[in-house]
Order: C-alpha cells, then structure tokens, then sequence
C-alpha cells in the first residue's frame, strides 16, 4: 500500500486503541507477510527447533509448571500424557499448539509497561499445517484465552485461511483481496453437540489420551459427544459405593482435535442433567486444571471437598486403575 495508508493503518493499530487480537488475510503472494513486517517488524514470529530428547513441556524454558500447564490449556493443549512426549511424535495440532504455547508464554511474560497489554507475537502461516477442523477449534481456543486473560499477550494472525475468521473474532482485520482494513468484531458459529449414549467399546478411542489410566469399570455409563456427527468427547459415570442415589463421573476426555474450547464440560453438564431428571445427584472429583477452573467459575457446580492427598483406591475391582491416592483433588455436585 502507499506509504501515507501504511502510516494511517499503523496509527490504528496502536496499543492504545484497545485491541486484542487481529488478522491479516488474503491469497497467496498478496502480500500478507510483507505487510506485517512492515506494521509490526521483529514481533513477527520465528519458528524455533524442540529439543528431540526432551518432554515438550521442558520446552517452555523456565516458567513455573503452573504457568507452562495453563499456557497448554489456553491453547486446547490439555493433555497430560501429551506433555511428556517429545515434540516430533506428536500429531501435526499438537505440534501445532506447542509452537503457540511457547511464543506466547515468551510474549506474555514480558508485559509491555507503557500500555499494559503484555507482549506482541504476530503468527505468518496460521493454521496452514493443520486440517481445517483443527483449525477452528485451535482459533476459536486462543480467542477465548486472550478474552479472559488467561493468555496474557496480544496476537495477529497471518494467514490466508478466510475459514478462522469467526472463529478467531479478532478486533480488526485486513483483508489483502479487498485492500481493506475493518475495525470488527464476528460473533463465534455456535457449537452443535450430539449428546448420545454409547457402548464401553467407544472407550477405545479415548482411553490413552486419558490422563490417569486406561481402564474402565465393567459397570460404567457411557456418553459420547458428536461435533458434525465425528466423536469428539467421551464421559462414564459410575454409582457413588455407599451413597444411595449418588452417581460420579470416573472419566472425562476429550479428543486433542477438539480441546480448548469446553466441549468436554458441556458434555459432563448435559450427564448432569440427565441424571439430575432421573432423581440422582452426580460429583465430579479432578485433579486437571481446566476441570477444576470450570467449575470453581461456574454457578452449574458447587465444590463439596478438597483432599491435598487424593484418596485411597475405592474402585479396586477395575483392573490396572489408577486412583488419586498421592495428588490433590477437589470435589464438585453438579447443581442446576
């Protein structure tokens, strides 16, 4: 564009304006990438080699391991098992979103002082190595972890995937196609999720991205969620021993493809629910992150306990199980 246009899109994009997320879009060869280094130079992100012998989540340099498992969880990187892998055995989103993870944990924790909007990372080729699935979901994850401060740097994605527009809602975007520039805000597609009952058998496809153990009991409920008719979420209750009416959710995963943006709590709040119609009352007790910060901010839960030590193994007929003996916990009733 002319040097005087540059100039006045430059002067809008100041931090002062109060902006969180943007996007520079358009075909190939039409300039996207030139045109960010000219708006916002070294902040433009350099892809940097993952050490081959080492868990991604010695990656993130030396952050406390709260902020390194909240960074993971912002993005819709939220499984544990993952983050002791090496990053060349992942799948491409969740490689993915590590890159995402480690630039803007970088970003995040250098706050701009002047404006207190945190750092600056601008993203060339967003989401051009993931299906388009992935693509959404990851967008639609980051845009919910800048809005409630979870990631805490602002971001421009460069990319020219009209696809994640909605998804990612940014404050403004430019559009190479048009030579436009437009001060905006989508509101996010909704989420249609099929809420099904399933056989064990589904737990195949689940089992080893489940943080604690692979097994479940023979007496387990099943429940799956549906995103546009592919699995995506999968939940078993079991009977609380010795609480008459009592039912408690003993697995709760959602695919990696699909995390970041609460499809796995939605499904626990809709078996919530539905046993709340049958005259039962459901607990949920988790050690991850996410689950506990769900429900701590949520009116749909009420936290009934918390044991720094876990308990001892109250499921010994299942198999393999792995109970919360030795790892805090905390308990939650669904209520609504």
């Amino acid at each position: 564009p002319p040097s005087s246009d540059l100039q006045s899109t430059a002067d809008r994009l100041q931090p002062a304006n109060g902006w969180k997320i943007g996007l520079i879009v358009g075909p190939s060869g039409s300039g996207k990438s030139t045109l960010a280094k000219k708006l916002f130079g070294n902040h433009l992100y350099q892809r940097k080699e993952w050490a081959a012998d080492r868990a991604v989540i010695d990656g993130l340099g030396d952050l406390p391991i709260k902020q390194i498992t909240g960074m993971f969880t912002a993005v819709g990187f939220s499984s544990p098992p993952s983050w002791i892998k090496p990053y060349h055995v992942l799948s491409n989103g969740e490689q993915f979103r590590c890159d995402l993870a480690r630039v803007l944990s970088q970003a995040g924790s250098v706050a701009d002082k002047t404006d207190g909007n945190g750092g600056l990372v601008v993203f060339d080729e967003f989401t051009s190595v993931v299906d388009r699935n992935v693509a959404r979901v990851i967008s639609a994850a980051i845009a919910k972890g800048i809005r409630l401060g979870r990631i805490g740097c602002r971001f421009v994605a460069v990319t020219c995937h009209y696809d994640v527009t909605e998804w990612l809602q940014p404050d403004w975007v430019i559009d190479m196609a048009s030579s436009s520039f437009q001060r905006r805000r989508l509101r996010r597609p909704p989420i249609e999720l099929e809420i099904v009952r399933c056989r064990r058998s589904a737990w195949r496809l689940f089992a080893s991205h489940h943080y604690l153990s692979g097994a479940l009991s023979s007496y387990a409920r099943c429940y799956m969620a549906l995103w546009e008719g592919m699995p995506a979420a999968f939940c078993a209750t079991l009977s609380l021993i010795g609480r008459k009416n009592r039912r408690r959710i003993s697995r709760i995963v959602t695919l990696p493809d699909y995390q970041g943006i609460g499809i796995g709590m939605a499904l626990a709040e809709t078996v919530g629910e539905l046993n709340r119609q049958e005259g039962l009352r459901l607990n949920i007790t988790a050690s991850h992150p996410a689950v506990i910060a769900h429900c701590r901010h949520s009116p749909q839960w009420r936290a009934v306990g918390v044991k720094k030590t876990g308990s001892r193994n109250a499921d010994g007929f299942v198999k393999n199980y792995r109970g919360s003996a030795g790892r805090a916990v905390v308990s939650f009733e669904y209520v609504n």
